[in-house]
């Protein structure tokens, strides 16, 4: 799907047309009855304080308090239209670019995890700010037509210069507009920088301080935060250079106007009444003026962060997707054929039904490129050969099919703030949490905490440790009971007493004629219980057997498993 800026700016004001005409309404309504106070007042003062008519003076009276009632109403009712319309859009894009963020099919926008954190939480609110400033510019031009007006049946030479000088001051305005465009886009993408790597940062804090590298990061940070600093400043200077033109211009066509009244009443042309209505409506029209110039810097911050939104939500898919439905368990159910990507050249490699093969990978760039092959996240193009699930190629099938055979539970363990058991269910019976748990040997985990399977993780389970957490992962990929499971050093955080118990209660976990299970390792107790290991080197399978016999005859296995 192709979308631009223009595209979402357009969308938004489609999608929240009804609103949108409501609050245009009330808010025209409020603006040509604020023009209509200054041509009130000159009245009352024609028509009843110098004719000391007292009857009308009581009538003009009831008539500003009818007036100034419609024009608080009108302005309560329609601001109300508007704040509800940006709200709902808002969050509306915020659902549809999350939508994105967890689509298994993965996007190209090109986008870290914090810059898609920015776009959701501040890119969608100023985009959705085009609903409140195309109604603000309507009902502001409402008023300018209604001052116009007024002000030609005074006199035409003054509303002919009301029509012909503010026209002149919004093109000069318009002339700003793309300047704080770029200078917008600019602060956008500097403040989503800084929010990525601050999320990088605290994502890696563990890490970090094992390093003893927070000096390195915080120096890091400080760097894009000052980036992003610039960036609001820059953008800043702009805005107040457009807010100070329209402030001087405003005071220039008001001193004009009022000046050219002023002499016309000298003259005897107009009235008194009608000069304190020229000057009231004089000043008045600042206010328009001011509010366009506001609306044409508020359109200029909406384009910006529109076109971060349409990066997201005009993102083509990272990989594509079938429509074939789960084929029939195949004799082999995985078959991997002269696979080329990263490191990987030419690998080949069957897994039958019933059966657990052990892949030793010598070097880990390999294993995470085949990894990454088998949990579909590298998109067709991007590499060579072909992958079969039961016997038809892994393209043709529709994702969420492919991926009900074939679960994938990578090395990285991500956890989530909830229970124990929220984080291991993902909606399976209380009595398969309880075999996995077991299974995972993360029975004394839960037996440890006062809660049981109902203890709280915060954020990223970092109150268990890495082992635990290992663990957690490993029960949850075994509740799932996926046909096929690969597993990808799924315990390299736990002691050797642990690691034995989860290679023998693994096997017996996956015990089927139909299930088969990859577990790329380089631990000799879980390659020890594999009915058959793969060794793969230079990017290939180069040797296949037993953990037994590979160890007895081949020393680069050997020194590599045993330790």
């Amino acid at each position: 799907m192709s979308l631009d800026a223009g595209g979402v700016l357009r969308r938004t004001i489609r999608d929240q047309r009804g609103r949108v005409a409501a609050g245009v309404a009330f808010l025209c309504l409020h603006q040509a009855s604020e023009a209509m106070v200054p041509v009130a007042i000159g009245l009352t003062i024609d028509r009843a304080v110098a004719t000391s008519d007292i009857g009308a003076l009581l009538i003009a009276l009831a008539g500003l308090a009818l007036l100034f009632t419609v024009l608080a109403f009108a302005w309560r009712i329609g601001a109300r239209f508007g704040v509800v319309a940006v709200e709902h859009e808002t969050h509306r894009m915020r659902l549809e670019i999350a939508g994105r963020a967890l689509d298994p099919r993965g996007q190209r926008s090109g986008m870290r995890d914090g810059e898609l954190l920015s776009v959701t939480a501040s890119d969608t609110e100023h985009a959705a700010l085009v609903v409140q400033a195309s109604s603000m510019i309507l009902a502001a031009c409402t008023a300018l037509i209604v001052s116009a007006i007024a002000l030609l049946v005074v006199d035409p030479v003054l509303g002919g210069g009301v029509l012909l000088g503010v026209p002149l001051v919004l093109l000069g305005l318009q002339r700003l507009g793309p300047l704080i465009t770029r200078r917008g886009e600019a602060q956008q993408e500097a403040l989503a920088s800084a929010t990525a790597t601050a999320v990088d940062l605290v994502a890696g804090l563990r890490v970090l301080r094992g390093l003893g590298a927070q000096d390195h990061a915080a120096r890091r940070y400080a760097t894009a935060s000052s980036a992003a600093l610039a960036g609001t400043l820059h953008a800043a200077r702009a805005k107040g250079m457009q807010q100070g033109v329209t402030t001087a211009i405003n005071g220039l066509l008001l001193a004009v106007i009022a000046g050219v009244a002023g002499w016309f009443a000298i003259q005897g042309r107009i009235t008194i009444g009608e000069l304190v209505a020229v000057v009231g409506l004089a000043q008045f029209v600042a206010e328009p003026v001011q509010a366009l110039g506001w609306c044409l810097q508020l359109l200029a911050t909406a384009k910006a962060s529109a076109a971060r939104v349409a990066r997201v939500l005009g993102a083509a898919p990272l990989v594509g997707s079938g429509s074939a439905a789960a084929p029939p368990v195949a004799p082999d159910r995985l078959v991997l054929t002269g696979i080329g990507h990263g490191g990987l050249d030419g690998l080949s490699l069957r897994v039958a039904a019933g059966e657990v093969v052990g892949i030793m990978v010598y070097e880990p760039k390999h294993a995470e490129s085949l990894v990454a092959v088998l949990a579909g996240t590298v998109p067709r193009e991007d590499y060579r050969g072909e992958i079969r699930v039961d016997g038809v190629p892994v393209e043709e099938l529709d994702l969420a099919a492919a991926r009900g055979v074939v679960l994938v539970e990578p090395h990285d363990v991500t956890l989530f703030e909830g229970t124990l058991r929220d984080n291991i269910a993902a909606g399976v019976p209380d009595e398969r949490i309880d075999a996995a748990v077991r299974a995972a040997a993360a029975d004394d985990i839960v037996a440890s905490q006062p809660d049981g399977l109902d203890q709280v993780l915060t954020e990223r389970g970092a109150n268990l440790s890495g082992g635990q957490r290992q663990r957690v992962a490993l029960a949850r990929a075994l509740a799932a009971a996926s046909p096929v499971l690969v597993l990808h050093d799924p315990a390299t955080a736990v002691d050797a007493v642990t690691e034995s118990l989860i290679a023998e209660r693994l096997v017996a976990a996956r015990a089927g004629e139909s299930r088969a299970t990859v577990v790329v390792t380089s631990s000799p107790a879980l390659l020890g219980v594999a009915d058959r290991v793969a060794v793969l080197d230079d990017g290939r399978i180069v040797a296949e057997g037993a953990h037994e016999e590979l160890a007895a005859s081949d020393p680069r296995y050997r020194e590599a498993v045993l330790r």
